[in-house]
C-alpha cells in the first residue's frame, strides 16, 4: 500500500478511537441465542443486542431443515439465478412470502441490503422522483443513489414535509415514497396510513423496508401493515433477523415490478442464489408463523415487561411502546461505550451506539428483546440497567 494512503488511514483510525467510537467485535463461542457464550468469560451472559427477534437463529426445527434442504439439494448452486441457479424450494419460498405478505409475487436476494440497492436503479428512470425518509437505512440510502431519478428527502416521519415532496414532484412520470417500516435504532414506527393517503392524493407508489417488523410486529407477525392496518405497494425485508438469523433478503409486490427486478436488478443478475439450506430453513420458519402465532405474542408480552421495568429505573427508553426495539437513550458515545462494558460486568450482553450510526449526541444502548427471554431473563436485566445507571451517575 502507498504509504500516503496509510498515513491517512492511521490517522483517521486514531481519532475514531479517541471519540470513544471504536467498534470492538466480541467474539461468540456459541450459538445465537438468548444465553450466549463469550470468548474469555467463564459463564454465558444473556444476549439483548440480536436481531433474533423470534429466538429462531438455533431452533432445532429451523436447524433439522436446513439440514434436511443441504442433503437434498446440495450446499450451492454456483450461479446466478437466470443460468442454472433455480432450484423447486427458490419458486416455493417466494412463492410462500408473498403469499404471507398477500402480495402477487416475490423475488430472492442475497440480503435485504442487496434487495435495496437493486429496486430503485431497476424501476426508475430520469423521468421519476424518489422521496425518502431522512433516516431511512444505510441500504436505501445507497439504493437511492445509484439511480437516475430526481431526489427528494422529508423529514421523519413528517406528514406535511411528504406532502410538500410530492406536489413538487407533480412533473414526474411516477413517484415513489420509500420508508422503513420500522426504524432500527429507533424503534419508531412510519405513519404508513398516513403516507398511504397521501400516495392516493397524488398518485405514488410507497415502498417499506420491513427488516425490523416482518415475523414479529403485529398480531401475527406480519409486521407494520398487519400493526398498522394499511397494505403498501411494494415490502423489501430479511431473513437474517427473525426469520432464522441466517442471511438473504427479498422484495414481494405487485407481479410486474418482481418481473422487472428478475430482468434488471443487477444485485440479483450477478450474484449467486441463496443456498439451498438457507431456503430450506425459511420455508419451515414461514410454516410456524402461518400456523402459529405465540411468538409474535410473546415478543409483544417481554417487550412489555421490559419497557415496565425500565420506567422504574429513571433511565429514557424510546421507541413504539408495542416494539422490541427499545433504545437506552444516553447522549455521549463514550458513556454509551463505557455503560455497555459495565452491563457485561452483569452478564448482559448489550452495545452502545454512536455516531455515525447515530447523529452526534444521540448515543444509545439499543436493547432488543427476543421470544426466546424468559421473564426473569428480562428482570435481570433491568436490575442491570438500574444498577450500572447508578453507579455511572446517570440517575441519582
Amino acid at each position: 500500500m502507498a504509504a500516503g494512503l496509510r498515513a491517512v488511514l492511521k490517522g483517521q483510525l486514531e481519532a475514531i478511537a479517541k471519540a470513544g467510537t471504536w467498534k470492538n467485535e466480541r467474539i461468540l463461542t456459541s450459538a445465537q441465542g438468548s444465553k450466549i457464550s463469550v470468548g474469555g468469560r467463564p459463564k454465558k451472559v444473556l444476549n439483548f443486542c440480536a436481531n433474533n427477534y423470534l429466538g429462531l437463529a438455533n431452533n432445532r426445527t429451523v436447524v433439522e431443515a436446513a439440514k434436511s434442504a443441504l442433503d437434498s439439494h446440495g450446499n450451492g448452486l454456483s450461479s446466478v439465478r437466470f443460468i442454472c441457479g433455480t432450484q423447486d424450494i427458490h419458486k416455493e419460498l417466494e412463492t410462500t412470502i408473498a403469499k404471507f405478505h398477500g402480495m402477487e409475487d416475490a423475488i430472492l436476494y442475497a440480503s435485504c441490503f442487496d434487495a435495496n440497492a437493486g429496486i430503485f436503479e431497476a424501476l426508475l428512470s430520469a423521468e421519476d422522483a424518489v422521496i425518502s425518509d431522512e433516516l431511512n437505512h444505510a441500504s436505501i440510502i445507497d439504493g437511492v443513489r445509484l439511480c437516475k431519478a430526481q431526489k427528494a428527502r422529508y423529514k421523519h416521519r413528517d406528514i406535511v414535509d411528504l406532502e410538500r415532496c410530492l406536489g413538487e414532484a407533480q412533473a414526474a412520470r411516477a413517484r415513489l415514497i420509500v420508508t422503513d417500516g420500522v426504524f432500527s435504532m429507533d424503534g419508531t414506527v412510519a405513519p404508513l396510513p398516513k403516507i398511504l393517503a397521501l400516495a392516493d392524493k397524488y398518485n405514488a407508489s410507497v415502498l417499506i423496508d420491513e427488516c425490523h417488523a416482518t415475523g414479529f410486529f403485529g398480531a401475527t407477525g406480519r409486521g407494520t401493515p398487519e400493526a398498522t392496518n394499511a397494505q403498501p405497494h411494494i415490502i423489501n425485508s430479511t431473513l437474517g433477523k427473525a426469520l432464522g438469523g441466517a442471511v438473504g433478503g427479498y422484495t414481494t409486490g405487485p407481479r410486474e415490478v418482481i418481473a422487472m427486478l428478475r430482468q434488471r436488478s443487477r444485485p440479483y443478475l450477478f450474484s449467486n442464489t441463496l443456498p439451498p439450506a438457507v431456503v430450506g430453513a425459511s420455508i419451515t420458519v414461514f410454516d410456524l408463523l402461518n400456523t402459529n402465532a405465540d411468538l409474535p405474542q410473546k415478543v409483544l408480552s417481554n417487550t412489555k415487561r421490559f419497557r415496565e421495568g425500565m420506567a422504574k429505573t429513571g433511565l429514557t427508553v424510546g421507541g413504539d411502546p408495542q416494539h422490541p426495539i427499545c433504545p437506552v437513550m444516553l447522549g455521549d458515545a463514550r458513556l454509551a461505550a463505557e455503560f455497555a462494558d459495565a452491563m457485561l460486568d452483569h452478564d448482559i450482553y448489550v452495545i452502545g451506539f454512536s455516531y455515525p450510526v447515530v447523529p452526534v449526541g444521540k448515543a444509545r444502548i439499543r436493547v432488543q428483546i427476543s421470544a426466546a427471554h424468559e421473564p426473569e431473563d428480562i428482570d435481570r436485566c433491568v436490575a442491570a440497567f438500574a444498577a450500572v445507571a447508578k453507579a455511572k451517575g446517570v440517575v441519582a
